[in-house]
């Protein structure tokens, strides 16, 4: 976020916090993209905080991970002291979440792969209102189709993308028969080591698919140990991710650090995936 709605921001998630008879003290900026998310101290709650424009997010987010609790999923938790859902104020859309000490050993590729089967296992016990993730194929080619959307996008690249983006997310979404409720985004990055073991957090990426579309986000050895995976699907999977990440990169609006560099990775990684495919 920019300085001024950073500042904005930390001031929504303390006073909401504060507000609901939590003591605050202090906030820690733990991340911060297009929302940022608080430690707050000294209540040792963690408060994930968005622009009002992604409240329907949030509260894809907040359904989730309540059902998803009830169903012994692997996730991270709502804090128990307040009423579990999304807060507005001063144009913020605040969620409040236990925090976890980071511990425990590193998570191994088999470790990873268990964790992620049990989540898919308990998302086929809920009932939730989520996407396709061709929706999200879709946005990434209004992005990519849009010269005005992305104007330092090259047209070979542009046409690279498209094409990419197009053929993919058909070829992956014609087998919509075996498609169920997925977290979205289960990269390492989204999964906590904890003294109650692997937790996922970000739940607002739920969307509905194939497993693999899941699985491409995790590290490639953790496919070796997750029964039944396609693995020429999970491929093609893993090619559609990088071109979906390419596109967000070379939006003209886009936040995040360093996207120059990220740019030519995910063009990079979408030709290694795709020629790993042939």
């Amino acid at each position: 976020m920019e300085p001024s709605e950073l500042r904005r921001a930390v001031a929504a998630g303390r006073a909401t916090a504060a507000e609901l008879g939590l003591r605050v003290d202090d906030a820690v900026v733990v991340n911060d993209s297009d929302r940022v998310v608080l430690r707050l101290l000294p209540c040792d709650v963690l408060a994930r905080v968005a622009p009002s424009g992604q409240l329907a997010d949030s509260e894809i987010e907040v359904a989730a991970a309540r059902s998803l609790a009830d169903a012994g999923a692997p996730v991270a938790e709502l804090e128990p002291r307040v009423d579990p859902r999304v807060y507005v104020r001063d144009g913020f859309a605040v969620s409040l979440w236990s925090y976890y000490e980071p511990a425990g050993p590193e998570i191994t590729p088999a470790d990873y792969a268990d964790v992620l089967m049990r989540h898919h296992a308990a998302l086929r016990r809920i009932v939730l209102d989520a996407p396709h993730f061709t929706d999200r194929v879709a946005g990434a080619l209004r992005e990519v189709n849009d010269p005005e959307r992305s104007p330092e996008l090259p047209d070979a690249d542009r046409e690279f993308l498209r094409d990419t983006l197009g053929g993919l997310g058909a070829a992956i979404g014609t087998g919509s028969a075996g498609d169920q409720l997925l977290h979205g985004e289960p990269h390492p990055g989204n999964l906590l080591s904890t003294r109650r073991g692997p937790l996922f957090v970000d739940l607002a990426t739920c969307c509905r698919g194939p497993v693999e579309f899941d699985l491409a986000h995790a590290p490639e050895d953790v496919a070796q140990h997750y029964a039944g995976a396609d693995h020429r699907r999970l491929q093609q999977c893993r090619a559609l991710g990088w071109a979906i990440f390419s596109a967000w990169r070379w939006r003209r609006d886009d936040r995040m650090p360093d996207r120059a560099r990220g740019r030519v990775a995910g063009l990079a990684q979408v030709r290694a995936a795709l020629g790993r495919d042939r």
